[in-house]
């Protein structure tokens, strides 16, 4: 079960963090890989690795915020390997601040960045997969989706990943008659570039502590499983799932 051998998966902020995780699960099951960020250099040297191994990998310069580079991604992805199985859109940043404090242009990048780039990949690469009735959609919101927190402020990100739960569902409704389904993964706290100086905290480590159930931070790999059944034929009959990974902190 879950061989994603001769399929082709696309990977967005593929060049490090949550989605560089990704990048290396999905080759372990034999996908692939179509991996896109901003910093060509770093992809370049994971298509190196993974090709040393047997992996196919093709490294695209994009910048999800941008519909012209999403645009010829695709394009680039089609003529490549003449279809799309699989996308992870899991490219995200954020500008932290409180509703009364937020500036319009910290806002603007965050919605951009989290929530309208994953539209914009959607529209994209399920056109692509429409063509062969055949599709899987794995979202990456967070569990700040799906409740609101008192420990550090940052409504957009907040915000931009609820955006991304219910795109979800929708995006699951209207994409079910062409074979695709759509579902997202909900993160808890895990260490990434963007992550880690919060999470090195000693505050932080004991606010986890009191709040998440088990007690600590995820751990790199912990997401693949979920990521890898969803992305799976086995999967077919699962579309429009909110799954938080998160050590039980949504569940008190």
């Amino acid at each position: 079960m879950f061989n994603l051998k001769d399929k082709v998966a696309v990977i967005t902020g593929a060049s490090s963090g949550l989605g560089r995780q990704m990048t290396y699960a999905f080759a372990n099951q034999g996908a692939t890989l179509v991996l896109l960020a901003r910093r060509i250099e770093r992809l370049e040297e994971i298509q190196k690795e993974l090709e040393s191994k047997g992996v196919r990998v093709l490294p695209i310069k994009c910048d999800v915020t941008k519909t012209e580079d999403i645009d010829s991604a695709a394009k680039r992805a089609e003529k490549e390997f003449g279809r799309v199985d699989i996308l992870v859109n899991c490219a995200g940043s954020s500008r932290d601040a409180g509703v009364l404090e937020m500036k319009d242009d910290e806002w603007d990048f965050t919605i951009a960045t989290d929530l309208t780039s994953v539209f914009k990949m959607t529209r994209a690469f399920a056109n692509i997969m429409k063509k062969n009735n055949y599709g899987r959609v794995i979202n990456i919101a967070s569990m700040y989706g799906l409740v609101g927190n008192a420990e550090i402020p940052t409504i957009a990100y907040h915000s931009s990943k609820g955006g991304v739960v219910n795109f979800t569902r929708a995006a699951a409704a209207e994409l079910a008659k062409y074979g695709i389904t759509v579902n997202t993964i909900c993160p808890g706290y895990f260490y990434t570039e963007l992550t880690t100086p919060v999470l090195d905290t000693e505050r932080f480590q004991e606010f986890a502590k009191n709040h998440v159930p088990m007690q600590r931070y995820g751990r790199e790999g912990e997401l693949n499983a979920g990521a890898i059944f969803l992305a799976s034929e086995e999967a077919s009959y699962v579309t429009g799932i909110v799954l938080p990974i998160d050590g039980g902190y949504t569940a008190v």
